[in-house]
């Protein structure tokens, strides 16, 4: 076998533009909103004449949908297809008579650019809010046995052949697995019941790190189903933009908030708002860092937080910040008294400076009453940085959802 579950590690995310994807999106003048997407961050194993099965839920119902690929980290022009999408049944099987074939420009097959992204052409399908998607992309076989571009921490088993061509296979193969999320970065829905997306932004923390394997409990994942539980905001999609490790001032094991905020949030379809929850590794990093310039102060993470709320402005994207979780315990140099001073100092100007176009708190939301530099115990998914499941159920239904009622 050529890959198992692979570790999930706490890292950073490489960014670009994807042309294509702008492209796509200015000449299509249908209401495409984001429902699901996973931000690549870094090159994965490679896959070669295989097919890989991923599932995942989308936030928001529609009747048309189409994928985006990413070949961000290949070093070469990379061929993937065919490409299917149907029903989820269970694990990696599909409901019968739900399967279509994607095309791109007509095409099953498609040749993405190094660093580039493509989306496919849209097919007419009725998806539900909350409802699992399968997506089956097949690798083709290449003698330079390319390396695919992946979203590390998925939080979810995708499903991969020893070889061939199984995308429409109702019944997949088990033959391998792994815990990493593979070319595929969005799943976009469009319809009369999809109108608008938030995108969550952040670090491992919004990536769902410390929930629950397959079970679709990230703090994002309970914000979408408590916005399909409100009729008046049941068009909202939600895109999960965290990846591990990110910072906001400086590259870590990719590049910072800000250079990948763009792509990852500005340029999603339908956007309208951002919840920002980043700097928790600006601090943290800060502990351990052996050059001058990753030893960050509170006023250099609030100027990059200025810097980000800008941007979104400029675009008429509304931004708000969420307050930096606890993470006393988690260990020196990580977490340090200097440390702790600093969140507190970000936490204060979240909270009170009126930066932000609102404020979700999600540090008084966890934390331990009785030592608020600690996560409550029963929220803690036992690194003391990570929140567990029911963690993220309490940062999500802190979030007040009259921030999403105003009208684009």
């Amino acid at each position: 076998m050529r890959h198992r579950v692979l570790k999930w590690v706490f890292t950073g995310s490489v960014s670009a533009v994807s042309a294509c994807a702008m492209a796509a999106s200015g000449a299509d003048h249908r209401a495409w909103v984001d429902a699901w997407a996973a931000v690549p961050d870094t090159a994965g194993p490679v896959l070669n004449a295989q097919t890989v099965r991923q599932i995942v839920r989308t936030s928001v119902g529609g009747s048309e949908v189409r994928v985006r690929l990413s070949n961000l980290f290949g070093s070469v022009p990379i061929t993937l297809g065919p490409v299917h999408v149907a029903l989820s049944a269970k694990e990696a099987d599909t409901v019968p008579g739900s399967d279509h074939a994607l095309l791109f420009n007509g095409k099953p097959t498609v040749i993405i650019a190094k660093g580039e992204s493509v989306l496919s052409d849209p097919v007419k399908m009725d998806v539900k809010a909350l409802q699992e998607l399968a997506v089956s992309i097949y690798v083709p076989a290449d003698t330079q046995y390319h390396a695919a571009t992946i979203h590390n921490a998925g939080l979810a088993t995708a499903y991969i052949t020893e070889s061939g061509d199984a995308t429409a296979a109702e019944q997949f193969p088990r033959e391998e697995v792994s815990g990493n999320r593979f070319f595929l970065t969005d799943v976009e829905v469009a319809g009369s019941s999809a109108k608008r997306t938030l995108v969550t932004f952040g670090d491992s923390i919004t990536d769902g790190v410390g929930s629950t394997v397959n079970a679709n409990e990230r703090w994002p994942d309970y914000l979408a189903a408590r916005l399909q539980a409100d009729a008046k905001l049941s068009s909202i999609g939600v895109a999960d933009a965290g990846i591990g490790g990110n910072r906001i001032l400086h590259d870590n094991f990719g590049p910072s908030a800000q250079a990948r905020f763009d792509r990852d949030a500005l340029d999603k379809p339908g956007v309208r708002w951002i919840v920002l929850l980043e700097g928790i590794n600006d601090i943290g990093g800060s502990g351990y860092a052996w050059e001058a310039k990753d030893k960050i102060t509170a006023q250099q993470l609030i100027d990059g937080m200025k810097t980000l709320i800008a941007r979104a402005h400029a675009k008429h994207v509304k931004i708000y910040g969420a307050t930096l979780t606890p993470y006393g315990g988690n260990g020196w140099p990580y977490h340090s008294v200097a440390g702790e001073k600093t969140r507190q100092e970000v936490n204060s100007w979240i909270r009170s400076s009126g930066a932000f176009d609102g404020v979700v708190d999600f540090d008084k939301a966890v934390r331990d009453p009785a030592a608020p530099e600690k996560m409550l115990a029963a929220y803690d998914s036992g690194d003391h940085l990570h929140p567990s499941s029911a963690g993220y159920q309490a940062m999500a239904n802190a979030v007040d959802l009259r921030l999403f009622a105003d009208k684009p």
